[in-house]
């Protein structure tokens, strides 16, 4: 099973902004004083735009489909949080923290996806009940999927429930790895949100910040579990993940069998020459400019893209 896809799917926001629902959580977001909500939108579809452009002119095919202006969706740019994609004809629907994020579940972009684009789907794998529980789990957000070896990597936080994962993990037929990983908020050391802004699982490498998480046994247990798989880990500091560098995505080009391993601005500006050069040795790395998506939105470069890794018809 391949890591990559060169298949793409990303949502063109109508309203995006700083969420207020998710900031409760997400430490990673900020709001900016200095902008106004108009500018705030026009320079994050100006970056949704480039990034779409920049995919593109790499061999990536990009499906893109409009936010729904009907709905409060200012989020919506984030679809792996809602929807994940298999090979084996399979979609994954999940549970949403904050309520206006559980409007971007879109029924439209499967009819879509299997009638205008070929896709072949099977089965909806709809995990949205657990809502009722306020119990999350909030996609390829909340699990990192290393699909050659069929490993599920996840950290505990308010939308990674562990129950929900382990649900996930027995559908869908993955090896669940369950973890904590933390920041420093002011005096405290608080769970991040998401496990894909600490790490990425690319083909035979990984990007970690082993460092944000505190329990030493489970820090030796992910690192022993990429290793067994013989994947090279490339270690993160916390300040590197606070400039998105774990929110990366392996993608393929229809032009090479080169990866390209795309990542914000930032990231690639966080990282070491050591840790370029040991990347690149396992793809060309494309960064993208996305300021104000990851200050006002508090995700970056792998939080827009959801991977189809469906067969087509």
């Amino acid at each position: 099973m391949p890591q990559r896809t060169s298949n793409i799917l990303m949502i063109r926001p109508s309203a995006f902004r700083t969420n207020e629902e998710t900031a409760s959580n997400n430490y990673y977001q900020k709001v900016l004083d200095n902008i106004s909500p108009e500018d705030v939108m026009e320079k994050a579809i100006e970056e949704f735009d480039n990034m779409v452009e920049t995919l593109v002119e790499e061999g990536v095919n990009v499906i893109v489909f409009e936010d729904n202006p009907d709905t409060d969706t200012p989020d919506c740019l984030f679809p792996n949080n809602w929807i994940s994609f298999h090979s084996d004809a399979r979609v994954g629907l999940y549970p949403m923290f904050a309520q206006n994020r559980r409007s971007e579940r879109r029924d439209d972009v499967l009819i879509d996806l299997s009638h205008v684009h070929n896709f072949k789907i099977d089965e909806v794998v709809d995990f949205t009940e657990f809502e009722d529980h306020n119990v999350f789990l909030e996609g390829t957000g909340s699990i990192v999927l290393d699909r050659i070896n069929k490993k599920a990597y996840a950290a505990l936080s308010p939308r990674t429930d562990k129950l929900a994962f382990e649900q996930f993990c027995q559908t869908l037929n993955y090896d669940g790895i369950v973890f904590e990983s933390l920041q420093s908020v002011g005096n405290s050391r608080e769970q991040i949100y998401h496990t894909n802004v600490m790490m990425c699982v690319g083909t035979g490498w990984a990007t970690v910040c082993l460092d944000s998480i505190d329990n030493p046994e489970d820090a030796e247990l992910l690192r022993n579990s990429l290793e067994e798989d013989g994947i090279e880990i490339i270690s993160l500091s916390e300040d590197q993940i606070a400039h998105f560098a774990g929110n990366m995505l392996e993608v393929g080009s229809t032009k090479d069998n080169i990866a390209r391993i795309v990542m914000s601005k930032s990231a690639f500006e966080a990282l070491t020459s050591d840790q370029i050069a040991t990347l690149e040795k396992y793809g060309k790395l494309v960064p993208v400019t996305l300021d104000v998506i990851e200050a006002c939105g508090g995700g970056s470069a792998r939080c827009m893209m959801a991977e189809i890794h469906l067969p087509k018809c």
